[in-house]
Parts: C-alpha cells; sequence; structure tokens
C-alpha cells in the first residue's frame, strides 16, 4: 500500500510493518507513556494538594490569590496545548517535546517548594502548566504513532487510566509526606515522579524513532486551521464542546459533598476528611472507565462511548443538585462523575486521532486541549456565579443541561471508527481478503 507525500512534498514517516499490521499495541513504548502520565500526575498532584495549605498557612495568602494561580494556570494550559499541536506535527520532534515537557513540570512544580512570596508561586505554577499544556499534543501523537488504527481507543485509555491513577495516588503520597516532613519539604518529593515520568517517555521516543522508516524534512510550524475546518474537525469536537461547558471543576462535587455532610452532623474536619476520600473514589473509578471505555471504542465507535460518559454525568449532576447527605449516595455521585470522565476524555483523543491524518494529528489535539481547558474554566466560573447568587442545586442542574445538550449533539454526529481508512491513505476494496488487490483511493 502506499502513502501519499506530505503536503509540503517530503516523504512522510511509515510505521513499520510489525507494530501495525501484527496488531500489537501494548508495547513497551505505549506502556512508557501510560507510566509517564501516573507519574507525572503522582507528582504535580502532589504540589495541588499542598498548594491551599502553603499558600494560606505558610505564605499567609487568602483564597482570592488561590483562584487567581488556578485561574490563571488552567488557561494557560489550554493556549499552551494549542501552540504545542504544531510542534508535534513533526515525528521527530515529539520525544524530545515530550519528554521535555514532563522534566519542566517537574521542575518548576517541585520548585514551588523555595517560594517565599506568593508572586514567586504564580510564576512557578504557570511555567509548570505551560510546560504541561507543550507536551500534551505531542505525548499523544506520539502515542498513537505507535499503535495500529484499530487500537487508538485502548492506547487512549490506557494513558488516561494512567493519568487518573496518578491523581488518586499524588493526593495520599501529599497527605503522608506533609506529616513527615511538613508542607514545604513535601512539595519537594514532587520532582521523583516528575523525573520518572520524563525517563518513561523515553521509552516511547525510542521506539518511535524505530518505526520512523523515512526522514523526512522539517515541517513548516502552522496551526492548519483550514485543513482541520476540511477534515471535520469542528462538527466532530461540537459535542466536546458541549461537554466540556458542562464539566465542572472536581472541587466543586468537593465542596458539595464537604457542605452536604456538615449538614448531617459531621464537623467540618470530618466531612472534609471524607469527602477527600469520596474524591479518591473517583478517580479510581475514572482509571478504570478510562481502559474499558478504550476498548469500547475499538470495538464499536468512539461517539457511543463519549454518549455514555455524558448520560452517566447527567445523572452525577443531577444527584449532586438533590443533596442527598448519606455518603452512599455521594460516593455514587462520584462514581458516576468518575465514570464520566474516563469514558468522555478516552472518546474524545480517539476521535481525534481516528479523523486525522498524522501529520494534522498534533494540531488536532492542541485544539482539543484548548476546547477543554476553556470550557471547564467557562463551566466552572458560571457554576460557581449560579451557586453563590442563587444555589447549589441551580449550579448543577445547569451543568446537568450542557451534559443532555451534549448527548443530543452527539446523536446528529457520526464520528470515526476505527473500521474506516485512515485519513489521507489507500484503501483496499470493500470485501477483499486480497492482499494484493490493487488499492483504491478513500472518497472524500
Amino acid at each position: 500500500m502506499t502513502t501519499p507525500p506530505n503536503s509540503d512534498g517530503s516523504p512522510p514517516p511509515v510505521a513499520t510493518p510489525d507494530l501495525v499490521q501484527s496488531g500489537r499495541w501494548f508495547t513497551r513504548g505505549v506502556a512508557g507513556i501510560g507510566a509517564a502520565s501516573l507519574f507525572s500526575d503522582s507528582g504535580h498532584e502532589i504540589a495541588t494538594s499542598l498548594l491551599p495549605a502553603f499558600l494560606t498557612s505558610t505564605l499567609h495568602a487568602g483564597p482570592g490569590a488561590l483562584g487567581v494561580i488556578e485561574g490563571t494556570s488552567d488557561a494557560l494550559v489550554g493556549l499552551s496545548k494549542l501552540a504545542g499541536g504544531p510542534l508535534a506535527t513533526d515525528p521527530h520532534r515529539r520525544g524530545r517535546i515530550a519528554s521535555g515537557g514532563y522534566l519542566g513540570t517537574a521542575i518548576a512544580t517541585a520548585a514551588i517548594g523555595l517560594a517565599t512570596a506568593v508572586w514567586q508561586v504564580a510564576i512557578l505554577r504557570a511555567l509548570a502548566w505551560v510546560s504541561r499544556g507543550l507536551r500534551s499534543p505531542a505525548r499523544d501523537a506520539l502515542l498513537v504513532s505507535l499503535v495500529p488504527r484499530q487500537a487508538y481507543g485502548r492506547a487512549s485509555g490506557l494513558e488516561r487510566a494512567g493519568d487518573n491513577l496518578g491523581a488518586l495516588i499524588g493526593p495520599l503520597l501529599a497527605s503522608g509526606l506533609i506529616t513527615v516532613v511538613g508542607i514545604r519539604h513535601a512539595i519537594f518529593f514532587a520532582l521523583v515522579p516528575g523525573v520518572l515520568a520524563a525517563l518513561a517517555i523515553t521509552v516511547a521516543a525510542r521506539q518511535a524513532r524505530h518505526t520512523l522508516t523515512a526522514p523526512g524534512a522539517p515541517r513548516r510550524l502552522s496551526l492548519n486551521l483550514r485543513e482541520l475546518h476540511a477534515a471535520g474537525l469542528a462538527r466532530a469536537l461540537t459535542p466536546a464542546a458541549a461537554f466540556e461547558l458542562g464539566n465542572l471543576a472536581v472541587t466543586l462535587l468537593i465542596l458539595r459533598t464537604t457542605q452536604l455532610l456538615q449538614a448531617a452532623g459531621r464537623s467540618l474536619t470530618a466531612a472534609t476528611s471524607l469527602a477527600i476520600l469520596l474524591y479518591a473514589g473517583h478517580n479510581a473509578v475514572a482509571a478504570l472507565t478510562s481502559f474499558a471505555g478504550g476498548h469500547v471504542a475499538d470495538r464499536t465507535s468512539p461517539r457511543r462511548t463519549f454518549t455514555a460518559g455524558a448520560v452517566v454525568y447527567v445523572g452525577a449532576y443531577l444527584l449532586f443538585a438533590a443533596g442527598p447527605i448519606a455518603w452512599p449516595l455521594l460516593l455514587f455521585g462520584f462514581a458516576l462523575a468518575g465514570a464520566g470522565i474516563g469514558l468522555a476524555e478516552t472518546a474524545e483523543s480517539t476521535t481525534v486521532a481516528l479523523l486525522l491524518p498524522d501529520r494534522l494529528r498534533g494540531n488536532g489535539f492542541g485544539v482539543l486541549g484548548l476546547v477543554q481547558s476553556l470550557g471547564d474554566l467557562g463551566a466552572t466560573a458560571v457554576a460557581g456565579l449560579l451557586w453563590a447568587v442563587f444555589s447549589p442545586a441551580l449550579a448543577f442542574t445547569y451543568a446537568a443541561a450542557w451534559m443532555a445538550a451534549c448527548v443530543l449533539a452527539n446523536a446528529l454526529s457520526r464520528g470515526p471508527r476505527a473500521s474506516d481508512p485512515e485519513p489521507g491513505q489507500t484503501a483496499r476494496p470493500p470485501h477483499s481478503s486480497d492482499p494484493t488487490a490493487a488499492p483504491t483511493k478513500e472518497k472524500p
């Protein structure tokens, strides 16, 4: 099967037959990316868990400082993901960008422990999140390049599972470290898993270099928005945009749970501790459903996986809107939300991977990252305002309405499947089992 040249005339890199045609997908490189996500998230979740206490008790700042720092950092993540897209279009740069991004996140995060002023924390947090954003499209494009098309969902699910497991392990490590070394020194330990993440991603980068059989010329840095639109990315991301506009920060779920547990008669300390444990259950369920959702996306379509994620989110938000005070019901709400994010994020990444050719995937992942970050920021800001002015019930109902709109928008779109031909490449005639059959051009 022949592969057309890139738009700049250079021959594209081609994955070696033993990786793509054998059907194997769980290789050392894929495992390395999953481990990198687990280690990195464990590291920066240590700092994230301790940041409120560090700002308020150590640096004597108010909650407003935390809000400004986190809001600015989250916005920078989206913008840096968009900027990282063009960098990830060149297969020969992906490994260096990903490993550099993981290392930059680790160093900047651990350095927060050295801060003696709030503005220093703000700069270091921003640097860490910019590094995190820049590396993401390169990591996602690198991951997809290591597996056959029929396994994009499983590979994406494994990476998301590692990320969610890291979000479970990080706070647990933080709670143990703070009792032994204190807040400031505990933040230093975020460097250790971050460095391990940078080492793990090099395994994937090394495998990717072995799969490139044509060197190609360096690609021009461009957002390629016109080509992305022509490929149908805007239509594919419309349901994702609706989803993200209803995707509330998990801190609002923790706050709602804490208040409800207090209403049941628990002290603030006991309610907060139990809410954090329920949040750990959220991350555990998210890890499991990410991996399971990837398998479903490969067997059926990412659209169905995405719909399932949005549907369970409707149930979760309506439950939090109702405001039960029994902790088993709150745990069920956290589990539904964890399943929703695990299924939806896996489906979003798989959709972009299936829809776009390799030379546009970096750009596509960057645009997806921007949609996710800005949508989440808008969702949390509006819900927080509704909470403050009216009630938490209205805030969660608002989020549930966006999830319902997402289900409707997704029902009106077809979406790519793993069984579809690779974009921009040739395909054998339908119902042909002869490997020597003459290829036919894919119809637009």
